[in-house]
């Protein structure tokens, strides 16, 4: 086993154990399990998720694109290739469409769902209507504040079907984010996109996390989703070892299709999901910016040493 392969293998290893770590906290604390944190908390998560978007800048733009754009050109090259149409492109462009489409797909079935809900009865036959949940703690409609994600989430929704969408969705990410990993042929360049993700998802599982404690759902459903999100990275990286270890006649030509799928990935990331959903709020701008600064200049660091 070469050298590579064993630091990817311990990139999967790594994500599973740390994603299960912080997925599991808020369970096991009995304060999240009544509220989704202090003031403190949520704005801590906040400048994480603003790190977290610089490393995804820096990782997006200084390192998964150029050598995507390196690779594809090379291959297009070799199979002599010659069109004006932008190929390495009009593939990233798919990447990033794939994501979004199945997002869209996914949301809007949970608005679907929550439209029924709408309109069921506002009196149940205990005699609490919705009415009564918003009274208390008025916690309806609040989004992933601090997490580095943008879906929208109810507190006080019993809903599983709403609690499973938000799991795929999630997971969706998860797969692509690990087949970066996967595909990439050098050490150094596994464990920066593999930083880079692992501060990005342990913000989106403790999150996860917290909106699944205070559902309707039953622990041992918790546990399962938890554990099957924190297998979806690992999943996408054996996906990637696999096609480069198959060394199929059209293997380097798949890889890099698949590189450029996952570049995509992480501009919408990035750009859809990570920085607008931070920048948008109003609090600490200015101390924002500068964690999405550092997250950068950390990556751009490592890139320039490595």
């Amino acid at each position: 086993m070469d050298y590579l392969l064993q630091v990817k293998i311990g990139a999967l290893v790594g994500l599973l154990f740390l994603t299960l770590l912080f997925g599991f906290i808020p369970a096991w604390m009995r304060c999240f399990r009544e509220t989704s944190g202090t003031e403190t908390h949520r704005i801590v998560l906040s400048f994480i998720s603003c790190f977290a978007g610089g490393v995804f800048l820096s990782a997006c733009l200084l390192d998964i694109i150029p050598d995507y754009l390196s690779d594809i050109s090379a291959e297009l090259q070799s199979r002599k290739v010659e069109t004006s149409f932008p190929i390495p492109e009009f593939i990233m462009a798919a990447g990033f469409f794939t994501v979004l489409i199945l997002e869209r797909i996914v949301l809007s079935c949970r608005k679907e769902e929550a439209a029924v809900e709408e309109r069921s009865p506002l009196i149940n036959s205990s005699g609490h209507g919705y009415g009564h949940s918003h009274g208390h703690g008025q916690t309806t409609s609040s989004s992933l504040e601090g997490s580095g994600h943008h879906i929208h989430v109810d507190h006080q929704a019993h809903s599983s079907f709403r609690s499973f969408m938000l799991f795929l969705s999630l997971s969706l990410h998860s797969v692509f984010e690990g087949l970066a990993i996967g595909l990439q042929t050098t050490d150094a360049k596994v464990l920066e996109i593999c930083i880079a993700i692992l501060v990005h998802k342990s913000i989106i599982v403790f999150s996860l996390s917290v909106k699944l404690v205070q559902s309707a759902l039953r622990p041992m459903w918790v546990v399962a989703y938890i554990g099957v999100f924190a297998m979806m990275s690992p999943l996408g990286i054996a996906l990637g070892i696999g096609v480069i270890e198959a060394k199929l006649a059209a293997g380097s030509l798949i890889q890099a299709i698949l590189e450029g799928l996952a570049a995509g990935t992480f501009v919408y990331i990035t750009f859809l999901e990570i920085l607008p959903h931070e920048l948008n709020s109003a609090e600490n701008q200015l101390l924002k910016v500068l964690f999405i600064l550092l997250g950068f200049s950390v990556m751009a660091g490592l890139t320039f040493i490595g």
